[in-house]
C-alpha cells in the first residue's frame, strides 16, 4: 500500500505505530498519577508499558512485512524507518525490564519513570520517520526532554542530579547549534523538507553556497552532541555514571541509535551530492573519536564510565559507516546498531545484577573472581565484552558488525581505506579494557569478605538471557539479520539520483 501523505487520514495511518505508543503512554501517565507512589504501582505501570511497546512492535513489524510506502512528505515510510524502530522498541522493552527491579531495589517508586521511557521512545520513532528538519527537531526535543528527567530520576543521588543538570545545560546549548543550522539551511534552500533540499541544491547549483555550508556545519555539531562524538562527548561519562543504570543502557543504545538514524537520513537524502563538503569533517571526527575514546577507556576503573567511553568509541565506528555513503554503508550501519544494542543491554544487565543499593560496587575490582560465585553472570559479561570488542565466536555478532562496516569503508568511492585501518588498530587497543574485565572475572581470586551478588530477579534475568542468547545466535547465523538490514536504506532524492551518495563514483574524491 502507498500512503498519500497529503491526505490527513493517510498521514495518520502512516504514523499509526507512533500514535499507538503515544496514546498508550498518555493512558499510563494518568494511571501513574492516580494513586500514591508504591512499589506495586511502579511495577504495574512498568508491565503495562512493556505491553504497549509490544503492541507497537507488532504494528511496526506488520508495516515492515506489508511493504508500506508513501508519496513524498514530511515523514518517511520505508524499510530504514521500520528497522530502526524495531531496534528502538527492543531497547525500550529491555530498559523497562531492567528498571522494574532496579527501581524497587533503589526505592524509586515513581511509576512515571516508565512512562517517560515511552515518551522518549516516541520521540525517537518520530526521529527515524522524519523527512523534514522541523520534524527532526520535534523528535529530538520529545526524546531529550524525557531523557533529561530520567537521568535525574534518583532524587537521593547527588551524582544523578549532577548528571541531569550537565546533560540539560549542554543539551540546550547543542540545540542552539541545531536550530541555527536548520535556519541557515532554510535560508539557503527555501525549504526544510529533506528531499526538496536535495532537489534544490541540484537545481539551483547551491553546492558552494556559503550559508548552506555553514548550516551543514552547525547541523553536524548538533548531531555530534547527540551521538557523543569527540569533542562533543564531554557530557557522556558523568551523565552515564550518574544516571540510574537501566537509563544509562537506554542512553547508550536507543538514544544513540535514534540520533544516528536521523543523522544518516538527513545526510544521505539531503546532502548526498555535497559529500565532498562534509567527508573531511566526518573523517576527522570518526578518527579522533576512535583514538581518544579508546585511549581514555584504558584508564577507567569504573564499569559505567568504561562503558560510557566504549559508547563514545562505537560512535566513531558508526561514523565510518555514515562516511561510506553507500547502500552497503546503510546496511552495515543498521546491522552494527542491532549488534551493539544487544551487547550493551547484556553488559548493563550484569552491572545491575552485581551492583548494590545506592549504585555501589561499580568498580572493575568488584568483579574479581565473579566466575567462582556467579559463573552465569561472568560468562554473560564475557560474551558482551567480546561482542563489543568484535571478537569472533562468542562475540560473533559484534565481529560481523565491524566486518560489514569495514567492507563499506574499503568499497566506498571516497577513499576511506586509511579510516578502515584506523578502525582495526583502535579495535586492537580496545582489547586492553574489554579483556581486562574478562581477566578480572576469570583469573583473579575473589577477595576475602566480599559479598556475593544477590540472586537475579525474573525481569533482569529475562533481559540478560534474551540479549546474550540472541547475540550468540546471530553471531553464528548472521545471515537473516544481514539480509534484513541489506534491504533497509533511506530513499535518495529522486531528482538527484545521478549525484546521490549511493552512486559508486565520487563527486569529488576527498581524503584527509
Amino acid at each position: 500500500m502507498t500512503f498519500t501523505l497529503a491526505v490527513p487520514a493517510q498521514l495518520m495511518q502512516a504514523l499509526l505505530p507512533d500514535l499507538v505508543l503515544m496514546g498508550g503512554a498518555m493512558v499510563l501517565m494518568l494511571m501513574s498519577a492516580w494513586g500514591p507512589e508504591s512499589a506495586s504501582r511502579q511495577r504495574a505501570v512498568g508491565l503495562g508499558s512493556i505491553g504497549v511497546l509490544l503492541v507497537t512492535l507488532g504494528f511496526v513489524i506488520w508495516y515492515a512485512t506489508a511493504g508500506m510506502t508513501s508519496t513524498a512528505g514530511i515523514i518517511a515510510v520505508d524499510s530504514f524507518r521500520w528497522t530502526a524502530d524495531v531496534i528502538l522498541l527492543i531497547a525500550a522493552i529491555c530498559t523497562i525490564g531492567l528498571s522494574i527491579e532496579f527501581n524497587a531495589r533503589e526505592s524509586i517508586h515513581y511509576a512515571e519513570s516508565h512512562v517517560l521511557v515511552l515518551f522518549a521512545t516516541s520521540g525517537m520513532m518520530v526521529l527515524t520517520a522524519a523527512r523534514d528538519l522541523m520534524i527532526v527537531f520535534l523528535g529530538i526535543e520529545i526524546m531529550s526532554l524525557a531523557v533529561y528527567v530520567l537521568v535525574g530520576m534518583n532524587r537521593r543521588s547527588e551524582r544523578s542530579a549532577e548528571g541531569a543538570l550537565k546533560y540539560f545545560l549542554l543539551g540546550a546549548f547543542a540545540t542552539g547549534f541545531l536550530l541555527y543550522g536548520i535556519a541557515l539551511i532554510y535560508g539557503a534552500t527555501g525549504t526544510t523538507n529533506l528531499l526538496t533540499i536535495g532537489q534544490r541544491i541540484h537545481d539551483f547549483h547551491l553546492t558552494q553556497n556559503a550559508m548552506l555550508l555553514i548550516g551543514i556545519a552547525l547541523l553536524l555539531i548538533g548531531f555530534g552532541f547527540k551521538v557523543a562524538v569527540v569533542p562533543f562527548h564531554m557530557w557522556a561519562p558523568d551523565v552515564y555514571e550518574g544516571a540510574p543504570t537501566p537509563i544509562t543502557a537506554f542512553m547508550a543504545s536507543a538514544v544513540k541509535a535514534a540520533a544516528f538514524a536521523a543523522f544518516f537520513r538527513v545526510w544521505t537524502e539531503s546532502f548526498g551530492q555535497m559529500h565532498y563538503a562534509w567527508i573531511l569533517p566526518i573523517w576527522w571526527l570518526a578518527a579522533v573519536t576512535m583514538i581518544f575514546g579508546n585511549a581514555v577507556g584504558l584508564a577507567q576503573r569504573n564499569v559505567k564510565r568504561l562503558l560510557a567511553y566504549s559508547s563514545v568509541v562505537h560512535s566513531g565506528y558508526l561514523l565510518v559507516a555514515v562516511a561510506a555513503g553507500t547502500l552497503l554503508g546503510s546496511s552495515a550501519f543498521l546491522f552494527y546498531l542491532f549488534a551493539y544494542t544487544l551487547a550493551t543491554f547484556g553488559s548493563f544487565a550484569v552491572v545491575c545484577a552485581v551492583s548494590e543499593p545506592g549504585d555501589k560496587k561499580l568498580g572493575i575490582s568488584d568483579y574479581e573472581g565473579l566466575w567462582s560465585v556467579r559463573p552465569g553472570l561472568a560468562v554473560a559479561m564475557a560474551a558482551c565484552m567480546l561482542a563489543l570488542l568484535g571478537f569472533p565466536v562468542f562475540g560473533g555478532v559484534g565481529f560481523f558488525g565491524k566486518w560489514y562496516v569495514l567492507q563499506a569503508a574499503v568499497t566506498s568511492p571516497y577513499q576511506l581505506v586509511p579510516l578502515a585501518v584506523l578502525l582495526v588498530l583502535t579495535s586492537v587497543v580496545s582489547a586492553g579494557y574489554y579483556l581486562n574485565v574478562v581477566r578480572v572475572m576469570f583469573m583473579m581470586p575473589r577477595p576475602e569478605g566480599a559479598t556475593d551478588p544477590a540472586p537475579l530477579g525474573g525481569m533482569t534475568k529475562l533481559v540478560l538471557v534474551f540479549s546474550v542468547v540472541t547475540m550468540l545466535i546471530l553471531g553464528v547465523f548472521p545471515g537473516p539479520l544481514a539480509n534484513w538490514t541489506r534491504n533497509s536504506r533511506p530513499t535518495p532524492p529522486p531528482a538527484t539520483a545521478a549525484d546521490s551518495a549511493y552512486m559508486v563514483r565520487p563527486i569529488v574524491a576527498a581524503t584527509p
